[in-house]
């Protein structure tokens, strides 16, 4: 089957996004805590350890877990890994660039998002770190704007792919696209159809429908996009060294316009700077 043969889009009714902002909120939340924990001399695992312990006091389920072999609340990927990092006995030290990817089931219904930051705050990064995390979030809202209820899906990627180019020759650097993993939609299961490519396709594309829910989720790196998996057999890392951010955030879109569902906002502040309609979505 090839990579972008899962095209299947389906929308959901306002009593299923509802339960969608629920999961997104808990999932935007236990991020809010974790990176308010992230410093020098924490580990992964104890990172990890907090955000299961907030999910699961909350009512939701760490759906990582859910995952066939995959026993962990968050993939903790520092440095040159650039997804799927296992938590650990890793101490974080000041500098290290730290992606956190955290997801939540709240009564059958799921949200996944991503983050990335600097241990340590932006006075302990490289420059360059700090910029590409800038730049992939940015991208991340651009893949936004794009998402349209009759547009092609795959606007999203070319939206993606255009605004870390541009970042890349403003900054007088060339980023790398990871190609081999890719957004997807969500819903009763965290892992749906379709398939979110980050990266400009030709050719047919499915249409958006009203009420669709996906992750959009860029992963860009300081060198090549190239990419090797740790005998681990989980993490994902740079094939040259170079270090990877990773930004993602569960959307809805609708007739009305676009809620995040796993922003505390709803992603409201940053929608209205894109010039797009935002849709309030209640929480169940």
């Amino acid at each position: 089957m090839g990579l972008f043969s899962r095209d299947r889009c389906e929308g959901k009714t306002a009593e299923q996004l509802a339960m969608m902002r629920t999961a997104g909120l808990l999932v935007g939340r236990t991020l809010e805590l974790v990176v308010a924990a992230v410093r020098p001399g924490v580990t992964t695992l104890e990172l990890d350890a907090l955000a299961e312990a907030h999910i699961r006091d909350h009512g939701g389920i760490p759906n990582f877990q859910l995952v066939p072999g995959y026993r962990h609340t968050l993939c903790t990927s520092v440095n040159d890994e650039i997804v799927h990092g296992i938590p650990g006995p890793r101490v974080l030290a000041a500098g290290d660039l730290l992606s956190i990817d955290c997801g939540a089931e709240v009564a059958g219904w799921n949200g996944d998002s991503a983050v990335t930051v600097v241990v340590g705050g932006p006075e302990a990064a490289r420059p360059e770190d700090l910029a590409l995390s800038e730049d992939t979030e940015a991208s991340l809202w651009a893949g936004i704007a794009a998402l349209t209820v009759g547009a092609p899906l795959y606007a999203v990627g070319a939206a993606v792919e255009d605004a870390v180019v541009d970042a890349g020759t403003r900054r007088g650097r060339e980023y790398g696209i990871v190609e081999d993993y890719v957004g997807h939609g969500i819903g009763t299961s965290m892992h749906m159809d379709p398939q979110v490519p980050n990266y400009r396709i030709q050719g047919r594309s499915p249409r958006v429908p009203d009420g669709m829910t996906i992750c959009i989720e860029p992963m860009v790196t300081l060198g090549d996009q190239d990419n090797t998996i740790l005998e681990d057999e989980w993490t994902v890392v740079t094939r040259d060294g170079s270090r990877a951010a990773h930004w993602e955030h569960s959307v809805a879109v609708t007739s009305a316009g676009t809620c995040v569902l796993t922003a505390i906002d709803g992603g409201r502040e940053r929608l209205a700077s894109l010039g797009v309609a935002y849709a309030d979505i209640t929480p169940a």
